[in-house]
């Protein structure tokens, strides 16, 4: 059975990084962004592709059906059975929906659901400090963290009813919060 991780956190929480360092660390263990997927299916110049930088390049979520397909499949051809996702749910909608999928799926487990906090002001200075691309401008990256901020709520209370949310500290060292998130994923496996 594939045992699956969810990281969500702000623009620029260090969410996909620190997903990243575990992965390396682990063979075990296979690391996917949804960010990655994304951007990788917008270079391939698919169909879904174009759907996809629409999308992005103004800072709004991917519809859902296109979402689900992309990580469902990720997932189920993991070379590993200890899979991170990072970047998702961004939505209330989307974790509805994974949530009715994982319902019946009898190969993967949703272990926990890992949520990097940091500031508004330190994920803006982050982004804007990084500014690898389009999205990551002040007009695009207010958008972004509106479209993160407006469920987070609701998708806490979710995965806090379920008793499978654990909050990190995202505002420490890189090292800081790769060794708490990875003691915490080994406990869990």
């Amino acid at each position: 059975m594939k045992k699956l991780f969810l990281i969500i956190g702000a623009p620029g929480s260090g969410k996909t990084t620190d997903a990243e360092l575990i992965a390396e660390k682990h063979k075990k263990i296979t690391h996917y962004s949804t960010g990655d997927m994304f951007r990788a299916e917008i270079a391939s110049g698919s169909q879904r592709g174009a759907v996809i930088e629409s999308c992005v390049s103004k800072g709004n979520l991917v519809p859902i059906d296109i979402a689900i397909e992309t990580i469902l499949s990720a997932i189920k051809s993991a070379p590993t059975d200890i899979v991170i996702i990072d970047g998702y749910p961004r939505s209330v909608e989307q974790m509805t929906e994974l949530n009715k999928y994982l319902e019946t799926e009898t190969e993967v487990e949703l272990v926990n659901t890992i949520e990097v906090v940091v500031s508004e002001d330190v994920a803006r200075n982050r982004v804007l400090g990084r500014a690898r691309g389009a999205d990551d401008n002040v007009e695009v990256f207010n958008n972004r963290m509106n479209v993160y901020t407006e469920p987070l709520k609701d998708i806490q209370e979710f995965y806090s009813s379920k008793g499978i949310l654990k909050k990190i500290d995202g505002e420490r060292t890189i090292a800081e919060i790769v060794s708490e998130m990875d003691q915490f994923i080994q406990s869990k496996i």
